[in-house]
Parts: structure tokens; C-alpha cells; sequence
């Protein structure tokens, strides 16, 4: 039985004129005898994250796991910071990342060259239970080698789909986002649903959005609340501050406006 706190929340979204956000889901599981994270985010997540890491009482060497869903830089670079743990990735995933020359995508070619050669890093293949408890399953699209990792240790199932189906727009249509195979991507989020149809009940936490639960009509419901934001100094003081509500959902709400606040 595993403990499950997701510390960070991913966030369905892209930055207009910025590129990706790269606002990716962190969760924490602890057993008597691990603690585990999956994913670790990108560098702007840092802070956040050694802060959510001590509300919860863990440090970063009390980390015994980092199992990575796919190598893109948002979910991958901060396993340097865990140095005590032993890492996980799928082993098509990591060969494919460290032959890809540099280039205008998500791969962050000096962090994947270090898991490349890490001795810490194990390679995981698809169907393999290389956690107790945790199986990985391949969902190949969004990269060629990312995995999905089913947990059946509790006694409700959770699904952990990173990338392969980013967000319920994502599992709802039924394709892909920023897929580098549009088929392969939409085999992956079938293979999705029928596990989480599997087991009623059964969590799933994708990387990029809240968890969500089926409803009695089989929908997908989130579960939680979501939290995001950005603050701008659009004005001639650091104590003027427009923020921008980014948590709505627009097909509920009325869209956000910016709301100026000082602060003091």
C-alpha cells in the first residue's frame, strides 16, 4: 500500500508566444519502505517542490525512487537532485532520447547524456513490475518510448499516464497534442481507458491536469481543485502586481480578468 500526494499539480495549457509551459504533475508515494516520485519537473518547479517536499515531511535523500514517465525536460531534469535514488525510465525511451542530436524540441540533450551514463539508472521494459506493486506499460506517441505506469499495490487502483494523455481534453477526444505519432498516441489512450474501465473507482493522474475519477455515466471528474496563476510588473513599482487567474475552467466560468493588487 502506497500513500499518494500529488506535491505538484500539472497544468493543461501552453504559453502563447512562450512555448511549452512546462508545468508537469509530481506525485509522491511512500510505503514502509520507499518513497517515490513520479516525475520531478522542470528547473522553474524547483522551489516549489523542495517546499511541498518538507510540508510532507520527506527530504530529497530520503527519496528512494525517481520513475520518470518519458525524457522530456519538463519531467525529467531534477533527478540530479535526488542523488540517493535509484532512477527509472523506460529503456527504448532513454536509447532513442541519447541518439537524438540537438535540436528545437523538448529534450534536454546534457540532462538525458547524464541518465545516459548514470549507474543509478535502471532501464524499464514494458509489462515489467519494477516496483512492487507497479507495472509499466508502454504508450508510445508523444515520444517513442514513454510508459505509462499502472499501480495496483492499493486498494484503489491509480493510473499514471504522464504524456501519453496530458489532460482529460486529451482522453475525452481522444488524440493528442503534440504527438510524434498521431495512431501510436491514440492506441495509448485507448490502452488508458480500458484500464482505468477496469476497476471502477481507479485514479488517474495524467501530466498535465488534475486527477480525475470516472462518474456513473463513465466521464471523466476531476478530483481536486486547480491552482494557477502568473503575477506581472506591468506597472513602475515591484508593489503592483496584475495576476492572472489561470485555475477556471472556461466551459463553467466566465474567463478570468487580470486583477490589480498592491502589495504590501
Amino acid at each position: 500500500m502506497y500513500r499518494i500526494d500529488v506535491l505538484v499539480q500539472g497544468f493543461p495549457g501552453k504559453a502563447i508566444c512562450h512555448g511549452g509551459l512546462g508545468w508537469s504533475t509530481i506525485a509522491l508515494l511512500r510505503s514502509d519502505k520507499r518513497k517515490i516520485l513520479i516525475d520531478v519537473g522542470a528547473f522553474g518547479i524547483r522551489k516549489p517542490l523542495e517546499q511541498q517536499l518538507r510540508v510532507h515531511g520527506v527530504a530529497p535523500d530520503d527519496i528512494t525512487d525517481v520513475v520518470l514517465t518519458h525524457a522530456h525536460y519538463d519531467h525529467s531534469v531534477n533527478f540530479v537532485l535526488f542523488e540517493k535514488a535509484t532512477v527509472w525510465i523506460g529503456k527504448h525511451e532513454l536509447e532513442w532520447a541519447a541518439a537524438q542530436p540537438p535540436r528545437f524540441d523538448p529534450l534536454p540533450e546534457l540532462y538525458v547524456a547524464a541518465l545516459n551514463s548514470d549507474p543509478r539508472v535502471r532501464r524499464v521494459a514494458p509489462g515489467e513490475e519494477f516496483l512492487p506493486g507497479m507495472k509499466a506499460l508502454s504508450a508510445p506517441g508523444h515520444t517513442p518510448g514513454s510508459l505509462i505506469f499502472h499501480l495496483t499495490a492499493n486498494n484503489v487502483p491509480v493510473i499514471f499516464t504522464g504524456d501519453a494523455a496530458k489532460n482529460r481534453a486529451e482522453l475525452i477526444s481522444g488524440k493528442a497534442d503534440a504527438s510524434m505519432d498521431e495512431a501510436a498516441s491514440s492506441a495509448s489512450i485507448d490502452l488508458i481507458w480500458k484500464l482505468w474501465r477496469s476497476v471502477p473507482g481507479t485514479i488517474l493522474i495524467p501530466g498535465h491536469d488534475l486527477s480525475m475519477r470516472l462518474d456513473r455515466d463513465g466521464k471523466p471528474k476531476y478530483v481536486g481543485e486547480r491552482r494557477a496563476g502568473i503575477g506581472a510588473w506591468f506597472g513602475e513599482n515591484l508593489q503592483t502586481v496584475t495576476e492572472f487567474d489561470m485555475s477556471r475552467d472556461e466551459l463553467a466560468q466566465p474567463a478570468a480578468k487580470p486583477l490589480v493588487r498592491g502589495l504590501r
